[in-house]
């Protein structure tokens, strides 16, 4: 074995700290929710026994009332902000008190049918338990209308930090009792790739307020400053409840199948809520405004990995990604070009994530766009061979920004886009 896939595998091996893995070195010095996820993927492929221990670390972390957080503070590291002393959750190991795109079923799915879709396997059923008790928190906690979509209280959640889709509802956050406090993330990366210091301010205003609950999520979810129905969580809970209901179907749970078909069937309806027929996509809607945001993001295209949308209304999302293509050297941008704050290098703002990607090219897959799931991927290799194992890169350049040697970008070559690419 030579060239990317010995360094890809290098990169997880540096990043490993031991039954978890940190994203990068320096500016992410933690476990990841969904970083972990992916990781697990690229780590099938050479170390399956390491790859299922790293999401057994994670779900080691899952709340007693199923939250699974989206930061696990495995060790104390003065380097990053904030910290597990700023999210004062209590809790053992110290957590973040927020979670993360819910795609973790997903990932199980594929470890467990990699090697033969055994019912009986012990690691699957574990984790089928922990995944349905996540599951069952986003249905209690996070679908204030019942309608089956995702609510996010706090940007972070999403996975998609800085995209232009929370603009409106964080411009409501009142960030006068945030105080001072030091950044350490742009003291790893520049800073014209990392939100500005005014986001930054809403981004802790809006934990403060969670941490003032007592991170009670209920009061968080009824009264919180920042309530968004995502678009990315919405459909990866859609596609993570398919893949948990083939799980709970070999297992023979009859309830809980009858209880995934239900949860299915609902969020498939509810999706035309996020439709927005004037973009011809999936876009995310305000809670507290109902507003949509009206932006065609990468996200957006998610819908077919969720297996949702009219055939007219599929025809409008190729429509999209065909205007895409004209404009983006690269796919999959994470904001189409041309629209309000685009930023070909700035976080989520225009720049390719290849775990969205993935997702995005799988799902076309699956629905018979085989061609573009192929464009997504051959551009997604190109950039790695180009530019290196980046967190992200220009849709326009091909250029890597965020942080280097970055854990699910070397996952994403090993276990989908470099296949028969090796160099």
């Amino acid at each position: 074995m030579t060239g990317l896939n010995a360094r890809a595998q290098e990169i997880l091996r540096r990043n490993d700290r031991g039954g978890y893995t940190v994203p990068t070195h320096g500016l992410y010095p933690y476990q990841w929710n969904w970083d972990s996820a992916f990781v697990a993927l690229g780590f099938a492929e050479f170390d399956r026994d390491r790859a299922w221990r790293e999401i057994e670390t994670l779900i080691s972390a899952q709340w007693e009332d199923g939250m699974i957080p989206h930061i696990v503070f495995h060790q104390e590291d003065p380097g990053y902000f904030p910290g597990p002393s700023v999210w004062a959750t209590g809790k053992t190991p110290p957590s973040s008190g927020i979670t993360q795109p819910p795609v973790l079923a997903s990932i199980v799915r594929s470890l467990w049918e990699a090697e033969g879709a055994d019912p009986a396997c012990p690691r699957m059923r574990q984790l089928y338990a922990a995944c349905l008790r996540s599951h069952r928190w986003f249905h209690e906690f996070r679908d204030p209308l019942g309608n089956g979509l995702v609510m996010v209280t706090h940007n972070w959640e999403t996975g998609r930090d800085n995209s232009s889709e929370w603009d409106d509802a964080l411009a409501r956050v009142d960030t006068s009792g945030v105080g001072t406090y030091q950044r350490r993330d742009t003291g790893h990366v520049d800073a014209a790739m990392r939100p500005t210091q005014q986001e930054y301010d809403r981004y802790v205003a809006i934990l403060q307020f969670g941490r003032n609950t007592g991170w009670n999520h209920r009061e968080i979810a009824d009264k919180g400053p920042f309530r968004v129905l995502d678009v990315g969580m919405s459909m990866e809970l859609l596609r993570a409840n398919r893949d948990l209901l083939v799980m709970a179907q070999a297992l023979g749970d009859q309830p809980t199948i009858a209880e995934l078909a239900a949860r299915i069937a609902l969020s498939s309806q509810g999706m035309d809520w996020l439709w927005n027929e004037e973009a011809g996509a999936y876009c995310s809607r305000d809670v507290t405004t109902g507003d949509s945001s009206g932006l065609v993001t990468n996200a957006s295209f998610l819908a077919f990995y969720a297996d949702v949308g009219s055939p007219a209304q599929r025809a409008r999302l190729l429509e999209a990604l065909a205007r895409i293509r004209t404009s983006a050297r690269y796919l999959l941008p994470s904001l189409e070009a041309g629209s309000r704050d685009y930023d070909h290098k700035r976080y989520w703002r225009g720049p390719i994530w290849l775990v969205v990607s993935y997702m995005v090219a799988q799902g076309l897959r699956e629905q018979g766009y085989a061609d573009w799931a192929e464009r997504i991927r051959t551009d997604s290799a190109q950039l790695i061979e180009t530019s290196g194992f980046y967190e992200s890169f220009s849709p326009e350049t091909g250029a890597g920004s965020g942080g280097p040697d970055f854990s699910w970008t070397a996952a994403m070559w090993l276990a989908w886009c470099g296949k028969g690419r090796d160099a």
